[in-house]
């Protein structure tokens, strides 16, 4: 997909053509470009095509919902995915509950630290749910930790996309 592809999906569907793909993106599913939609959406603000604080609070709420979707995931059947995964790789049980320990001691802190990591940003949520992590805590760690990855993101595709794209051109 190249920018004036997506440019035209933006253009057709709208502001939920960003919500869509940003939240597919935190369900942790392949071929879903929010690393470019964010920026993308960043040079639609600056260009007067939709408001940054409406592709913050677009970004950050689909971010949000993926992460409870995951989150609710993980506190539901995560123990039966987990023991399906240690009957067929047994050697990683040591490594993986020492991750999830690590969690538990870490909580809040842990929750947000891993939302701004990449790769590990969308996959926390299910061990989150796994160890049943009080909601209200994971939600504020995931929110601010989702707002301040998603910033860095948009934030670039305001202030630099423009520069980017000409130089691309």
């Amino acid at each position: 997909m190249n920018i004036q592809t997506l440019t035209n999906y933006f253009l057709e569907y709208g502001v939920f053509f960003i919500y869509l793909i940003v939240l597919l993106e935190y369900l942790n599913l392949p071929g879903f470009p929010a690393g470019v939609i964010m920026p993308l959406s960043g040079i639609w603000a600056a260009q007067g095509d939709i408001s940054f604080p409406l592709v913050m609070l677009l970004t950050v709420a689909a971010g949000m919902t993926g992460s409870w979707l995951l989150y609710l995931l993980g506190r539901a059947g995560g123990d039966k995915v987990l023991g399906f995964y240690f009957k067929k790789f047994p050697k990683q049980r040591a490594v993986v509950e020492e991750k999830m320990e690590m969690l538990r001691e870490k909580g809040f802190t842990g929750v947000f630290i891993s939302k701004l990591l990449p790769m590990v940003r969308t996959i926390i949520s299910i061990p989150a749910g796994m160890i049943k992590m009080e909601f209200i805590k994971y939600t504020i760690s995931s929110c601010l930790g989702i707002f301040i990855w998603n910033l860095v993101f948009v934030g670039a595709g305001y202030f630099f996309g423009e520069a980017a794209i000409k130089v691309l051109s």
